[in-house]
Formats: structure tokens, C-alpha cells, sequence
């Protein structure tokens, strides 16, 4: 690793200045930590949320140049290529040809749309949390093309299947994580 999460915190905000970004890109970040723990991969824990909390290092300023763009800042940042490679895959298909290969980035890919989703769904909830949600009422949201229409449900299905899993265990694992997750994604934006 050739980065901390204070240098990257700090690269991240470089970029990025909109409180919806910052919000998504730690959510991201907790969410691949929770998952890293979950499926094993406990020694790659800061890799695995580093890469979360960078995916989307350069998409408020190139939104049209997104995961294209993230190579450029990254290396001048001195992150390895393997780091880059994670964090550039999770545009695969829509901004890039780079496919997710490992099954870190497998989860980002499926993850990260789905956060987005899970968070809107949120905040429509009386209380504004993911604690109370069911995935019985994200199946629901998810079905609705027209809530959150910006959060692909193709990449979040696609995701699913890369990994080998039912959408339900994807929609399952990921609300169980931003609901883990909920206190310190909070407390790391404060």
C-alpha cells in the first residue's frame, strides 16, 4: 500500500467538494471494509476501503473522463498498479473495458451502485436510516426503475452474478453492511 487513509482522505477531497461525494465515497469505503471482514479477507482490510473511499476520485470534476481520469491523479499520488487497477475496474462496461478480475473488485462493481440505491432508499424512510430497513422494502425500491433511476440495477444484477451470488445475497449483504456501518460512516463525516 502506498497510501494511508489520511493521505487518501486528503486526496479524495483535492477533487472533491460536494458533500454527496464525500458521503458516497466513505459509505463506499465502510462498506468494503465490512465486506473484506465478512468474506475473509481481513488482512486486506485498509486496501479494500482505500480503494472504496478513492473509487470515484475523479468523477465531480470528469464526470465524462470517469475511471479514466482516477488513473492520472492516482499515479501522480503514487498509488500501485494494482490499486489502480481495483479502483478503475468498477467502471467496466460503462466508462472502461477493464473488467473486475478479483473478487474485491467483484464487490465494488456489485457494491457501489447498490449503495446508492440503499441510501436514497433511506432517506426516504421516516427515520432517515438504513437500522430499520428490510430487504423486503429495498427489493421493493429496487424493483422501482423510477426511485433513484440514476443507481443502474443492469450493474448492480451484473455485479451479483460476477461474484456467483443471487441479487437477493448481494441486496441482503450490502444493507447489512451500511447498517453495521451506519454509526462509523457517520462519525468519519462528522
Amino acid at each position: 500500500m502506498s497510501m494511508d487513509r489520511s493521505q487518501a482522505w486528503e486526496l479524495l477531497n483535492k477533487y472533491n467538494k460536494e458533500p454527496f461525494h464525500l458521503r458516497h465515497a466513505v459509505t463506499v469505503e465502510h462498506v468494503m471494509d465490512w465486506y473484506a471482514r465478512e468474506l475473509g479477507y481481513g488482512d486486506e482490510r485498509e486496501f479494500w476501503s482505500l480503494v472504496g473511499l478513492l473509487h470515484d476520485v475523479d468523477f465531480e470534476q470528469w464526470p465524462q473522463e470517469h475511471c479514466v481520469k482516477c488513473r492520472e491523479l492516482l499515479l501522480e499520488a503514487g498509488a500501485e498498479e494494482d490499486f489502480i487497477h481495483a479502483v478503475v475496474c468498477h467502471g467496466w462496461g460503462s466508462c472502461v473495458d477493464v473488467e473486475p478480475e478479483k473478487e474485491m473488485e467483484k464487490v465494488l462493481f456489485a457494491a457501489d451502485e447498490l449503495t446508492g440505491l440503499i441510501g436514497a432508499a433511506a432517506l426516504m424512510r421516516p427515520s432517515r436510516s438504513t437500522r430499520d430497513m428490510e430487504l423486503k422494502s429495498l427489493k421493493k425500491k429496487f424493483k422501482d426503475k423510477k426511485f433513484a433511476a440514476g443507481c443502474s440495477r443492469d450493474v448492480i444484477a451484473r455485479g451479483a452474478e460476477l461474484l456467483g451470488w443471487e441479487l437477493d445475497k448481494l441486496l441482503e449483504m450490502t444493507l447489512r453492511a451500511m447498517q453495521d456501518e451506519e454509526d462509523a460512516i457517520e462519525a468519519a463525516l462528522a
